[in-house]
């Protein structure tokens, strides 16, 4: 499938869906630029320390690393969120929330993402293309993750990395393909960006659906 065709699943599924999809981006930008700036800022001990100071307090720091894994969840419940659109299955804002709501999924996301990051992260200490071909190899864990919760941290991996053979590039175009939007949304102060990331991260889930979901499932690692 054409990335063209892949985009324009992504408008087709959020159709009628624009608001809750907008919602979710802004939440998100919220929680992850808002109510960190608004901690340093009480730490720091008011705007005028805050603008004239050079480190971050250490509260702050352990603040933010605490919020960003406290996010996982939220932000990989969007990204299902968006799969849900794809298959036009039903689903709701409190939806995006529900992994908060299943202990054994809330951790096995959590450390699938640290692990994630960390493999990424060893690989650009060789060089900074390693990083971006093993990134884009596992892009696609956490969908794998939602239509199949029996693998591990490793299997769901290695999964990922198998079905992405010979389609990264193909990927990688595809986020390439943003860039203009991006660009333009700079212009906007940022606002845009609430639409572009539903825009983006609902083509990420078609491209899923399509070419990586629809792979023999016997390829699942046992």
């Amino acid at each position: 499938m054409k990335i063209s065709e892949l985009k324009r699943e992504a408008r087709l599924s959020l159709k009628g869906n624009w608001g809750t999809a907008i919602a979710l981006s802004l939440i998100m930008f919220l929680l992850n630029m808002a109510l960190p700036t608004i901690i340093e800022v009480i730490f720091s001990g008011g705007w005028s320390a805050w603008s004239n100071q050079d480190v971050e307090p250490i509260g702050v720091m352990a603040f933010n690393t605490l919020l960003s894994i406290a996010l996982i969840p939220f932000s990989i419940g969007i990204y299902w969120y968006y799969l849900d659109l794809v298959r036009m299955e039903s689903t709701s804002f409190e939806k995006a929330f529900s992994i908060y709501t299943d202990g054994k999924t809330f951790s096995k996301v959590i450390i699938v993402s640290i692990v994630q990051g960390i493999f990424v992260f060893l690989w650009s200490l060789l060089l900074l293309i390693p990083g971006i071909i093993k990134s884009l190899a596992y892009s696609q864990v956490f969908f794998l993750l939602r239509d199949h919760p029996q693998l591990s941290t490793l299997e769901a991996i290695t999964e990922s990395r198998k079905r992405m053979n010979g389609l990264k590039g193909k990927y990688f175009l595809m986020i390439l393909s943003f860039i203009g939007w991006g660009i333009l949304c700079l212009f906007t102060v940022g606002i845009g960006f609430l639409w572009l990331l539903p825009y983006v991260g609902t083509t990420m889930a078609a491209f899923y659906n399509e070419l990586i979901a629809s792979q023999d499932d016997n390829k699942i690692v046992e």
